[in-house]
């Protein structure tokens, strides 16, 4: 690809192709990540209409989350390898495609498919969208710059999401959650033809490797298949525990592959860089504790007080004006206070506002008792969602953003799963057997339990970005040094 215009020595980003490209990336990271929760508030309404019960009715969810998590990596290498360009619209054109077989389904087999290729087009989509802007903005501030608007767009998704799907399901029914993203995707996917540079030619020497690619490919995939089924199967059910076994097996196999490898999917050295290694772990643990809020509060408004699907949306107003604002502030912080007090900060204050929440959720709770433990979960989980791929970037040559991108996001999508499969066992606990006002009891004292377990899950990440003070990695060329490898 050819190298986009610099931004200014000074960081500021001003008006050029770079920023152009920045404005459709961060756009396209929306839109992705809308997808994560925008179905969320339609699902009492999918599974009337296409005849899901209270067990089938998480796979809408789980469809869309296996495909992205197991695609990660594949997505990310093959940007590096065939062109960011190329992958971009390819992973764009899958999104738009797939949304539209979604709002036109009649019937539940059919969504389910529609979920897995919107997956595998967001797996496309994300890690390239993060290597076009670590390659378009040096290291440094002008990146923590981009960086911060792009994960303000990401980390909006995710909430706004919620807002929009309870706004078109009220108006228009839940095919309006899917058939919205081919009206977004697709000028995305026009765009890019403009905005983007054309790919150059493959580098020479640089192969794919198959044969590790689709072991790690379907490892992960098998495995993120466990963790999300497993409540709903059952953790020792056949499939299962055959799907984790098959998972383990295959990304053994890729391990042994890798070393093998002349030109490997994923280049041992990176995982020399310490900053990538905490990027990831935060990014795993930040998705399962930060990330798997929002399903939980949807069900606190919708199954506790009542709310249908338009207030639901609502509801999120607070914190997605709040975690944008962490976001776009996310990228300065680092700049001036480094990564170590950064990630620290926000996950003290994110770890105050889960257990604030913990205390005010109850069967006769009010919003506005919320809104405190809201507005801090939200800082903290706007600034971290940034500070986390800043981590992720820094000290990677341009040649590898692709596949370090897809590995930081494959341990987001791992963290969501986990997360979430262990998280509903907690707030699910007891409920079996309830109905009533016993059910709507429990279900609030469950949600408030599984608020103090996120707390403990970020105070653990807190000592994670303290414990684990990025050093400087050895120099790589084409990549300047910078203060965000020194704590």
């Amino acid at each position: 690809m050819e190298p986009a215009e610099e931004p200014s020595a000074s960081g500021s980003l001003g008006w050029n192709r770079a920023t152009a490209m920045l404005a459709l990336l961060s756009f396209a990271m929306l839109v992705v990540s809308l997808d994560q929760y925008i179905v969320v508030v339609a699902l009492p309404d999918i599974a009337r209409d296409l005849g899901y019960s209270a067990q089938t009715l998480q796979s809408v969810i789980s469809a869309y989350a296996v495909a992205s998590a197991g695609f990660l990596l594949f997505g990310g290498r093959a940007a590096d390898l065939l062109g960011r360009r190329r992958v971009l619209v390819t992973g764009l054109a899958l999104y738009a495609g797939a949304a539209l077989a979604g709002g036109l389904a009649t019937s539940a087999g059919m969504l389910l498919a529609a979920r897995a290729f919107q997956g595998l087009g967001g797996a496309f989509v994300f890690p390239t969208t993060l290597a076009l802007i670590n390659t378009a903005f040096a290291e440094g501030r002008a990146r923590n710059r981009a960086l911060g608007i792009w994960g303000g767009a990401g980390a909006a998704g995710l909430v706004i999401g919620v807002l929009l799907g309870g706004l078109l399901t009220q108006a228009f029914g839940w095919q309006a959650v899917f058939l919205v993203n081919v009206a977004l995707a697709g000028p995305a996917l026009l765009l890019a033809f403009v905005v983007i540079p054309r790919d150059g030619a493959r580098e020479e020497g640089r192969d794919f490797d198959l044969p590790g690619a689709l072991s790690v490919t379907s490892g992960v995939t098998l495995v993120v298949l466990a963790l999300v089924q497993g409540p709903g199967w059952g953790w020792l059910s056949p499939a299962v525990l055959v799907s984790a076994a098959a998972g383990v097996l295959l990304i053994g196999a890729f391990v042994v592959i890798e070393r093998r490898s002349e030109d490997p999917l994923m280049p041992p050295g990176l995982f020399s860089n310490p900053n990538l290694v905490t990027g990831v772990v935060i990014a795993f643990m930040f998705m399962a504790t930060f990330g798997s809020v929002l399903y939980f509060l949807s069900l606190y408004f919708q199954e506790v007080l009542g709310y249908d699907a338009l207030q639901t949306g609502v509801g999120f107003l607070v914190p997605t004006a709040v975690v944008v604002a962490g976001s776009a502030v996310a990228g300065h912080l680092v700049t001036r206070f480094g990564l170590r007090r950064t990630l620290s900060a926000a996950l003290a204050v994110g770890a105050l506002g889960a257990v604030a929440l913990g205390l005010t959720i109850s069967p006769d709770g009010s919003y506005a008792e919320l809104v405190p433990g809201l507005v801090a979960l939200g800082i903290g989980d706007g600034v971290v969602f940034t500070a986390m791929f800043i981590a992720a970037a820094t000290g990677v040559a341009d040649r590898d953003q692709g596949i370090a991108s897809g590995i930081a996001a494959t341990g987001s999508g791992a963290g969501a799963a986990v997360g979430l499969a262990v998280l509903v066992l907690v707030a699910t606990a007891g409920l079996e057997g309830l109905s009533g006002e016993e059910l709507r009891t429990a279900t609030a004292e469950g949600i408030s339990t599984t608020l103090f377990v996120v707390a403990g899950g970020i105070a653990l990440t807190f000592l994670v970005a303290v414990s684990r003070c990025p050093t400087p990695p050895p120099p790589v060329p084409g990549v300047v040094p910078y203060q965000t490898r020194r704590c």
